[in-house]
């Protein structure tokens, strides 16, 4: 787990409105269209990559990683006396959450999901407790059907991979990283994966924000601890 300074946000640039331009404009207002390409093309390639590798991970040794994750989440709810939570509806392998988050309902905390209102605009969280009505979104995600709004003090984010600098490949939407720039206050961004999930750099553009704090539990062969 790795995140020194609760108050610290690193961008790739500084990410003021950014939510406001389209990530492809705001690229090649700082990095040339050459750069940006084979960027793109590279990350293509890592996600087919890092989706077999997860795709790859036996019940047993993703149910044991699982239970990494949750108990170090566990610990930053409490150090951070956070009761408004956002997390996600797993999809592609994603590390599954779901009877965790419907331990902190029960508990009396709030939990929400991601709403997509509109393309290419920073995610809403709605209220979910187990039992809800969810409908499928503009990307086929579950969502509440009928969100009641929630302001979360840490969002949980799925990680595709991830750097040493926290920096985070996900499914190539852009939708987190337009999200953080927009929240304000800033919840603490927790990214959440298995230990195939570690790579050397995403080569970070511009709209790329870092986590705050990344938990990546190890699978079989992987780099222990989280």
């Amino acid at each position: 787990m790795t995140g020194d300074d609760p108050d610290f946000r690193e961008y790739a640039s500084p990410a003021c409105l950014a939510h406001e331009l389209d990530a492809a404009y705001r690229d090649a207002e700082l990095v040339d269209a050459d750069t940006r390409r084979d960027v793109m093309r590279w990350r293509k390639a890592e996600r087919q990559r890092l989706y077999r590798e997860r795709a790859s991970i036996s019940d047993g040794e993703r149910e044991r990683a699982q239970r990494q994750i949750t108990a170090a989440l566990d610990g930053l709810l409490a150090e951070h006396e956070c009761t408004r939570v956002a997390a996600y509806w797993p999809i592609r392998g994603e590390p599954d959450l779901r009877p965790w988050m419907a331990d902190l309902a029960g508990s009396g905390l709030d939990v929400a999901l991601p709403v997509v209102a509109a393309m290419d605009q920073p995610l809403g969280f709605g209220r979910w407790r187990p039992g809800d009505r969810l409908a499928r979104g503009r990307w086929g995600i579950a969502e509440p059907a009928e969100p009641e709004w929630v302001e979360p003090q840490l969002l949980i984010v799925p990680l595709l991979g991830v750097d040493g600098h926290r920096f985070r490949l996900g499914n190539g939407g852009g939708c987190f990283d337009r999200t953080l720039a927009a929240l304000r206050p800033r919840p603490l961004a927790v990214g959440v994966g298995f230990g195939c999930a570690r790579i050397e750099t995403i080569y970070p553009l511009p709209h790329d924000i870092a986590m705050d704090v990344v938990v990546v539990a190890s699978t079989g062969d992987d780099d222990p601890g989280t």
